[in-house]
């Protein structure tokens, strides 16, 4: 009999097949929703709807390291970005490089996500400018914020103020009370609220003249890839079938390598007619998004050093604790 097990995932190439059920888990019969990220966090770590989902890589190494063991990770990472090769500012607010971020407020739809603690993270190792240098506005309220469900409590030194529900990031930016913003969600949800389109506001501009040359200057120094989200599944689930953590994980590198074909598919084509050169198309061939812990674990261990720099998690998180055993060696 198989097992039968609900799963929340975002979508996206690599989790397409699944979604659709191209690819299936040997012996599991899987109940699919398709969820923006920010509302499928907050309902996984509020509620604990779903058996497995992909979840904030940070607000699972602040559950665990807070006691809370509900969940065991999956070493499949299905989102990657350079997060601070997108920090928005205000044209007028004389923020030229990273260093002028120093004294500026600068709005972040949570202070925990993920993508805002590789960003800190870059920002303080790469460039010098910590956390407690600048006043970070919160867009995200209390009873809708992943924070509570995780333990979080403002790190010593670092000021954080509160938006108020009837403004948001995208108005406070564009009325001028925002000088900066950390990971711009545009697109509404149950979480997140802001609607002004600021990539086309005449006052605002990237931080980085050239966000594509500064995510390959960061990668070529760093061999780091952020890792946004990973895949969580619950613990009670997982004491009762142990089998199910590596049979998903063997599906979504199915997944995984449909993406990759259909991007070698792609890349031939387009070399044979002349559209990329050879150079490019040898560059395409190479597989930059790998799931499992041998390829990622520097990334990882990266995002868990960063959360304790910054007072996120109390201690220095080992995987070990984060991830499902008989994971550990894919």
């Amino acid at each position: 009999m198989k097992a039968e097990v609900t799963i929340a995932l975002s979508s996206n190439p690599r989790t397409w097949p699944i979604l659709s059920g191209t690819v299936e888990a040997d012996n599991i019969t899987l109940f699919p929703s398709t969820l923006h990220p920010s509302e499928m966090f907050w309902r996984q770590l509020r509620f604990g709807e779903f058996d497995v989902s992909e979840m904030s890589i940070s607000s699972l190494l602040m559950a665990t390291a807070n006691g809370d063991d509900r969940w065991a990770g999956i070493p499949v990472f299905t989102t990657r970005k350079f997060f601070h090769t997108e920090i928005l500012v205000r044209k007028d607010a004389g923020i030229e490089s990273p260093a002028d971020l120093k004294g500026k407020q600068v709005g972040v739809p949570e202070y925990q996500q993920t993508a805002a603690l590789w960003t800190r993270g870059v920002l303080e190792n790469e460039f010098g400018v910590k956390p407690g240098d600048m006043t970070f506005w919160m867009e995200r309220n209390p009873d809708h914020s992943h924070a509570h469900a995780t333990g979080f409590k403002h790190p010593p030194g670092v000021t954080i103020k509160q938006i108020p529900h009837e403004k948001s990031i995208g108005s406070m930016m564009a009325s001028g009370e925002l000088d900066a913003v950390v990971h711009y969600i545009l697109n509404a949800n149950m979480v997140d609220r802001s609607t002004v389109d600021l990539s086309r506001h005449p006052d605002i501009k990237t931080l980085f003249a050239d966000p594509r040359a500064e995510g390959i200057r960061y990668y070529q120094k760093s061999g780091i890839y952020p890792i946004n989200h990973g895949m969580v599944i619950k613990r009670e689930l997982l004491e009762r079938h142990p089998w199910i953590a590596l049979n998903l994980y063997r599906a979504f590198e199915k997944a995984n390598d449909l993406a990759n074909n259909q991007r070698l598919a792609h890349t031939a084509y387009y070399v044979e007619a002349g559209l990329l050169s050879e150079e490019a198309g040898a560059a395409l061939r190479e597989p930059l998004l790998q799931h499992g812990m041998a390829a990622n674990r520097h990334t990882l261990e990266t995002a868990a050093e960063y959360s304790f720099q910054q007072g996120l998690t109390p201690r220095l998180m080992r995987l070990e604790e984060i991830f499902a055993e008989n994971t550990l060696e894919q």
